[in-house]
């Protein structure tokens, strides 16, 4: 059926997603962050303001797309932050991090329906902290960069959370709320969400990255984060604040 609707929808801006009905509408919502609840990639942003947003961006992209070890990746490029102020992570939210369209409308609806919301990011809590508070998030888990005398070290604490500590948050709060892993929802766009995308009971690809593309049960490339209310089948007089 699913292969079906490819097929019939094939070339279309039209989003869509194959499912039971029964048990559509989840109870836990799992999140990456960059580039997907918001709209940038924050340590590419952060690596403007120390001047290196080419390099650091290169190795960004080769990381998202599977080509690096997410690990090494993130050390690399927060090495090459080393000595700047502290003050740029704060212009840096200012004035480059906005949520994506539906984000706070996707989280508040299924926190009013329930559900339990939780912000895992490959990037850092500075950003996560205020990204899960704005979008309405219960809880946020990302990387800590280590500072010293009013500026970043270049280094980042351990243990680094990446794509197996995202699919270890997806188990463990499932298994903290007593929930089967059918009755939760996990959406990214990069390799490092492939593992709880597979995991989850809808996974959800968006706006991804090729490899995550054609692995996720289902995909937005066009519509807002709102089309992920629709495929748990809410409707618009079910959103947050209508």
């Amino acid at each position: 059926m699913r292969l079906a609707a490819n097929q019939a929808l094939a070339g279309l801006t039209v989003d869509h997603c194959v499912q039971p009905l029964a048990g559509r509408r989840k109870r836990l919502l799992i999140a990456d962050m960059d580039s997907t609840i918001i709209g940038c990639e924050c340590l590419d942003e952060l690596a403007e303001f120390a001047g290196v947003k080419a390099a650091v961006s290169e190795i960004t992209e080769r990381a998202m797309r599977g080509e690096l070890e997410f690990e090494g990746a993130l050390r690399e490029r927060v090495a090459m932050l080393a000595g700047l102020d502290l003050s740029a992570l704060k212009a840096c939210y200012e004035q480059r991090v906005r949520l994506n369209p539906g984000a706070r409308t996707l989280v508040t609806t299924m926190a009013a329906h329930g559900a339990r919301c939780l912000l895992v990011s490959g990037g850092f809590t500075y950003f996560t902290s205020r990204v899960a508070a704005a979008a309405g998030f219960h809880e946020d888990r990302a990387n800590r960069l280590i500072e010293a005398g009013g500026a970043l070290t270049g280094a980042v604490a351990d243990p680094i959370l990446g794509r197996e500590a995202k699919l270890s948050a997806l188990a463990e709060e499932s298994q903290r709320l007593g929930l089967d892993l059918s009755e939760s929802v996990a959406i990214g766009d990069g390799a490092n969400d492939l593992a709880m995308i597979e995991a989850a009971g809808l996974g959800i690809a968006y706006r991804a990255k090729p490899l995550v593309a054609a692995r996720a049960a289902a995909r937005i490339d066009h519509a807002e984060l709102t089309a992920l209310l629709y495929f748990q089948g809410y409707r618009i007089e079910d959103f947050a604040g209508n």
